[in-house]
């Protein structure tokens, strides 16, 4: 049984707490630069935030526009938060009047043709990055992909998986398993992330103009679901009719290594239709379902550190799951860095849960509709006085299962506290227990409150918090000797882009095909 199987672990760790201080946490936050009237900034990434392409803390997404500050990996979260927000301070302070957008929905946007997509420099690599987002403006369009979200990545030690007696012949083969059992756990209870922080419950005209949707008008400027929790991961998000057929099976590696692979090397007709070239120029990497492996957009994913040119499935073949990245939260507009350190510890504690409780298989495809239908549900609409969802056949109500998880929960956030001393979890946890008791203090509720009781659009919601976020990193300067490393951190970067470019040889469309032929048990070359 679940219930037995986690107080048999967690009883494991009454006798290893040890075992919880060493988990590992990381960010990377992704924000659009705006203007000072939050329209997009069609400026490129400037020079003193160093290079896109080998800043190990600064880089671009989608856009040029699409900043992501990302963090080393950490053992606390004091040390998490400290580096995060030196970064955001280091890159406020180096953008002039240029904002960092506080809403994951867009900002003011221009034209489709209009929006820059990301540049890396003439490097193979750096085209390559390019390229691939030319890719995913045919496929997908310019304006889906100025969405900002956040990744939370998040590891257990090794002894973890060995001390508590998880399944597998070898310690690889033990933590593979393992995380892989999490992110089924996680694709189950997930919903109850969206309902505590989803925060993009409304949308702006701009990103709407030309789709087809359900959405109600609240203002001139503004469209919304009035009890959606974050329009981000719903059906307005990154999607298309490619991505919604792919269905990963999370019941082992292997399969879903497998499954994957198809996906990056099975045409899809309408990119077919396409085409990789243009007026002779490379116009997407291929016309495969997807791309790259980072094509497909979920909620989590299995992750390995990949060298630069190592494709991500070879890197997890070889080597195994080395963490998970968190992939559905919203930014927290109301946190000048998208996230609060509250919302970390209780991602650690709900993280803990969904590796400590037993994690049946999904059924012959691997993949649980059902999980996916209660995602859908909240996202869409979460706060809808009575929603009931579904567990093992049987309906329930979000907010009866919502307690049920938390009281979980709190068991794996009072382990974590005895570990680490003080009682951040256990307060985080009963933070979100009141969110359950009291939707209005939902972040979707309090941006829909705020524009409702104030009569604002989305639009200049979003820019008085971005002032008021910047206003709060500016007067927070970096000390001298702090300022000077990231000032040397960014002309390393330069060097080293300059150094890739110097050092590439053959041609770009011999690059794209040995990246092609890097899959494990590739055989293929580009299209």
């Amino acid at each position: 049984m679940t219930a037995d199987t986690l107080h048999r672990r967690l009883e494991s760790l009454d006798a290893h707490p040890a075992l919880l201080t060493g988990i590992q946490r990381g960010i990377e936050r992704e924000g659009l630069r705006t203007d000072g009237i939050g329209q997009l900034a069609m400026t490129p990434h400037a020079t003193s935030l160093g290079s896109a392409l080998t800043h190990p803390r600064i880089t671009t997404d989608y856009s040029e526009a699409l900043l992501e500050l990302i963090t080393g990996v950490h053992g606390s979260t004091d040390a998490l938060f400290d580096e995060l927000g030196a970064t955001h301070r280091y890159v406020q302070q180096n953008l002039g009047t240029e904002l960092l957008w506080a809403h994951s929905m867009p900002a003011g946007l221009p034209g489709e043709a209009q929006i820059p997509i990301a540049w890396y420099g003439t490097s193979h690599s750096g085209m390559l990055k390019h390229v691939y987002r030319r890719g995913l403006a045919e496929r997908y369009g310019k304006v889906m992909q100025c969405i900002a979200g956040l990744h939370y990545n998040f590891s257990l030690p090794e002894t973890f998986w060995d001390t508590l007696g998880y399944a597998g012949d070898t310690s690889k083969s033990r933590r593979s398993s393992a995380y892989i059992a999490l992110i089924r756990n996680f694709s189950r209870y997930s919903w109850l992330l969206m309902y505590l922080f989803g925060a993009s419950p409304a949308a702006s005209s701009c990103f709407l103009e030309g789709r087809p949707h359900h959405l109600q008008r609240l203002d001139r400027d503004t469209w919304f679901l009035p009890h959606a929790t974050s329009l981000r991961m719903s059906d307005l998000g990154y999607q298309n009719e490619a991505q919604s057929r792919l269905k990963p099976c999370y019941n082992d590696l292997d399969t879903f290594i497998a499954r994957l692979r198809e996906a990056v090397t099975e045409p899809w007709p309408a990119y077919e239709a396409i085409g990789t070239h243009r007026d002779g120029e490379w116009i997407q990497l291929n016309t495969y379902i997807l791309q790259i492996e980072n094509e497909y957009y979920s909620a989590i994913r299995p992750k390995q550190t990949a060298a630069r040119g190592e494709r991500p499935l070879t890197a997890l073949s070889e080597r195994g799951i080395q963490y998970i990245e968190v992939r559905c939260l919203d930014l927290d507009p109301y946190e000048p860095l998208g996230i609060g350190a509250t919302t970390s510890h209780f991602l650690d504690a709900f993280l803990l849960y969904c590796a400590l409780l037993d994690s049946p298989h999904c059924g012959p495809a691997g993949f649980c509709q059902t999980s996916a239908d209660n995602f859908k549900a909240v996202v869409e609409a979460g706060r809808r006085p009575g929603l009931m969802l579904e567990r093992n056949g049987e309906s329930i109500a979000l907010t009866d299962w919502g307690h049920q998880l938390l009281d979980g929960i709190l068991l794996c956030a009072q382990r974590l506290d005895a570990a680490n001393g003080g009682t951040h979890h256990a307060n985080a946890v009963a933070q979100q227990r009141a969110k359950i008791d009291r939707v209005d203090l939902t972040p979707s509720a309090r941006v829909l409150n705020d524009l409702q009781q104030r009569g604002i659009s989305l639009h200049q919601h979003a820019l008085e918090l971005s002032h008021r976020h910047a206003d709060t990193l500016r007067a927070q300067p970096l000390p001298a000797g702090l300022d000077a490393q990231y000032r040397a951190m960014a002309l390393t970067s330069l060097d080293a882009q300059v150094e890739l470019e110097r050092a590439d040889t053959g041609t770009f469309d011999e690059y794209v095909a040995r990246y092609e032929r890097a899959l494990p048990g590739a055989t293929t070359s580009a299209s």
